[in-house]
């Protein structure tokens, strides 16, 4: 797989991430056992072996047990160490944490902040993380604060290098501004072709002008865009999605390439470098989607498959 480098950072990552929310197959930390631990680590060993070197987590999935298993795969590969990028988020507090009765939130507090990121090192067993995104905006962040915060985490050796997720633009903008030495090198958003929104909400212009590296997740649709999907017949959209689905076969026919690599390859395309997040559990989907990064489509094909997506022509 070919690479490319997040934003302005010097990491070197593969043109394909893989996200780990589904290692662990289980939202529940007290269902984590050691089958499922075996289990987890032999989807990462596939993406390994196929060339992912980009790794995607968050504290919160698999309610804390997709970076544990992470950690016990490093002990059984210690090499991964040195030749793998890791990533994790946090921000997101699920409903009853800490407290029965506490509501679902977002929390940007720098106690907060601090307490993920020394959690998940000590999950991941790391040292260092190599990218630390804040997750979802929270509505009542300080953000002087936060960009405190960062800059303390980055000081302490803690983490190397700070992305966002699902920020829109201008709060993308008014954070770097109060991070001068430190670039936030990613914003991670939801980019498919059944999600394009970000071609004009200003989320991909923002990256593209800043040297900010998209990373998409959702870039199958939880596989709605994926090869063998057929759409429910009584779904009210089932009309456009038919249509989605028939144009990306038809491209696939002409490159010689499956529904799914078409629909990442689509997004590889991209000028602003958008990295896919591959989040498929099953080993032979993780390596099938490594050969979007051979398929180069064309710039019609590229507007075919957008009009498609969009069910009328483009404005």
């Amino acid at each position: 797989m070919k690479t490319q480098r997040l934003g302005t950072s010097d990491l070197e990552v593969s043109r394909l991430a893989y996200g780990c929310m589904r290692i662990a197959r289980t939202w529940r930390r007290a269902d984590l056992t050691p089958e499922k631990i075996d289990t987890g680590i032999a989807i990462l060993e596939a993406a390994v072996d196929a060339g992912y070197t980009l790794f995607d987590h968050a504290d919160i999935y698999g309610d804390t047990t997709c970076e544990t298993i992470y950690g016990h795969a490093l002990d059984r590969h210690p090499d991964w160490r040195d030749r793998l990028v890791v990533t994790t988020k946090c921000g997101i507090r699920f409903p009853n944490q800490p407290n029965p009765g506490d509501p679902g939130r977002y929390d940007f507090s720098p106690a907060h902040i601090r307490e993920s990121v020394e959690a998940s090192l000590a999950r991941l067993k790391l040292d260092t993380l190599d990218l630390l995104q804040l997750h979802r905006p929270d509505y009542l962040a300080d953000y002087r604060a936060v960009a405190r915060t960062l800059i303390e985490l980055r000081e302490a050796g803690q983490v190397r290098y700070f992305g966002v997720s699902n920020f829109r633009p201008q709060l993308v903008e008014n954070l770097q501004r109060l991070l001068p030495d430190d670039h936030l090198i990613v914003n991670q958003i939801e980019i498919s072709l059944q999600r394009p929104d970000c071609l004009w909400d200003g989320c991909l212009d923002e990256c593209q002008a800043n040297q900010r590296t998209p990373l998409a997740w959702g870039p199958l649709a939880a596989g709605q865009l994926g090869t063998g999907y057929v759409p429910n017949g009584r779904d009210p959209d089932y009309a456009k999605t038919a249509l989605r689905l028939r144009v990306l076969d038809e491209v696939a026919a002409e490159v010689g390439a499956e529904r799914g690599e078409v629909a990442l390859a689509w997004l590889l395309r991209h000028p602003a470098g958008i990295i896919p997040i591959v989040g498929s559990a099953n080993p032979e989907r993780i390596r099938q989607a490594v050969r979007a990064d051979e398929i180069e489509l064309s710039h019609t094909q590229w507007y075919r498959l957008m009009e498609g997506a969009l069910g009328h022509r483009v404005p």
